[in-house]
């Protein structure tokens, strides 16, 4: 029976891997074995089979410079059965309600949509009792975890327009300081997520994790908001992992290659 789920267990990944391979060569265009195998942090001779198997299906080919590989008519094929408008909501959407039943708080994906965020999904947890709808609200950059985000992930010339309409104060607690926001912009980059904790309301708390792109840009967020006595400094560390997770899974639903 172990036998069994190995074998089974390698054909996943090899599954898996496949898909990422033909979502690095769609996001540069043409790559080699080499150059998949340092993005994917996966070996050279697995990428090269993989990149047979799928040749041989017509989703890749080689490109006239031998050794790089482009995507093939087969994809095309593919992309032709799609019959219904691509909707971020709609593929996050089984994630939410799985994190929203994990952590039994409101989850929700939100977007830039120019100096503000607006909210495009919720699913609410069961630890929920009463919660605001969100979706459709527009709500402040710097006050907010996903703001925050989108502010952590913008081109620096954004984020000093941005900066330069100057930092309403919602909360005793809301950070109007540029050089501590910019400070705490550097944190969310390097840990991945971005908080807040009384900032935008007192009571409410919130945590951030970036979904991306094809192209590995930020496009959205996936947060878990609900009440700071139940979010917060102690509880955040244990939320964190479970939302990073999830944004993961909806990037890769969404077309970033997943590593390994």
């Amino acid at each position: 029976m172990s036998d069994n789920r190995g074998v089974r267990d390698n054909a996943v990944q090899s599954v898996d891997r496949a898909i990422s391979i033909l979502q690095v060569i769609a996001r540069l265009g043409a790559a080699g074995v080499t150059e998949i195998s340092t993005t994917l942090g996966v070996h050279k001779s697995t990428v090269a089979r993989l990149l047979g198997t799928l040749e041989s299906r017509g989703l890749v080919e080689q490109s006239a410079n031998r050794g790089r590989y482009r995507l093939g008519h087969g994809v095309t094929q593919l992309a032709a059965g799609v019959a219904r408008k691509y909707d971020l909501s709609l593929v996050s959407r089984p994630v939410c309600q799985d994190l929203a039943e994990l952590v039994g708080e409101t989850v929700n994906v939100a977007v830039n949509d120019g100096a503000s965020v607006v909210s495009i999904e919720q699913v609410i947890g069961s630890s929920t009792v009463t919660t605001v709808n969100w979706v459709g609200q527009r709500t402040p950059m710097h006050a907010t975890s996903a703001g925050k985000l989108f502010l952590a992930h913008m081109a620096p010339q954004d984020l000093k327009a941005v900066l330069a309409k100057g930092l309403t104060r919602y909360t005793e607690h809301t950070v109007v300081d540029t050089s501590v926001l910019l400070s705490e912009l550097e944190t969310i980059r390097a840990r991945g997520f971005a908080q807040t904790i009384d900032e935008h309301e007192v009571g409410l708390a919130a945590v951030a994790a970036p979904i991306r792109s094809l192209e590995g840009d930020v496009i959205a967020a996936i947060t878990i908001s609900g009440p700071a006595f139940r979010i917060n400094a102690d509880s955040i560390p244990s939320v964190a992992p479970h939302l990073i997770a999830a944004a993961a899974e909806i990037s890769e639903r969404n077309g970033y290659p997943k590593p390994g």
